[in-house]
């Protein structure tokens, strides 16, 4: 009796070490910056700040990690107040305080030691649509400023804007619109 609830304890110890991590991300070193093109005369690049969220993160088996993170859309900034203001209208947003962009993992695909496809829900506008995250971990350790465990990550997708209702003015002005992310997390205590 004795070997079998050892046995039982180690194989739920090891299932617990095994197991996801939590990491928060770091908002004041994350970022989703977006470019499209404008009439082909220029791409104009634009960004989101504020990101919020949680990476969970299983070393040993990456592809049962998963991510779910939002962004307010009004923190919106391409270097025009009036373009902005512009994307906050009706035109394009709609934009109302607390109107949030998110992004709700489904699946992860490994491609490579620190390579992955991640597949998810990215909601804007009120509309939700799948999209793949090409992903790299730039590197996994202990922060030297902060002193405890971090993860820096990039990614890559692109999305059709009119998709999520913010279509305005296409095919004249790119409705691809190409996202690049960089984000920091810290494990969660």
């Amino acid at each position: 009796m004795k070997s079998l609830i050892l046995a039982t304890a180690l194989g739920l110890a090891s299932t617990a070490a095994m197991a996801a991590e939590k990491y928060t991300l770091d908002s004041s070193h994350s970022q989703v910056v977006f470019n499209y093109s404008h009439l082909g005369f220029s791409t104009t690049y634009g960004m989101f700040s504020g990101i919020e969220g949680e990476i969970m993160f299983d070393e040993e088996a990456p592809e049962a990690s998963s991510v779910n993170v939002s962004m307010p859309v009004m923190s919106m900034f391409t270097g025009w107040e009036q373009r902005d203001d512009h994307f906050m209208s009706g035109d394009f947003f709609g934009a109302e305080e607390g109107d949030m962009v998110t992004f709700t993992s489904t699946g992860i695909e490994v491609t490579g030691e620190d390579t992955a496809l991640i597949t998810g829900d990215l909601t804007m506008n009120d509309t939700t649509k799948s999209v793949v995250l090409d992903a790299k971990l730039n590197q996994k350790g202990d922060h030297p400023m902060a002193g405890k465990a971090w993860m820096g990550f990039d990614a890559t997708t692109n999305i059709t804007r009119s998709d999520f209702g913010v279509g305005a003015f296409a095919p004249a002005i790119s409705d691809d619109v190409n996202i690049m992310i960089s984000v920091e997390a810290m494990k969660a205590e």
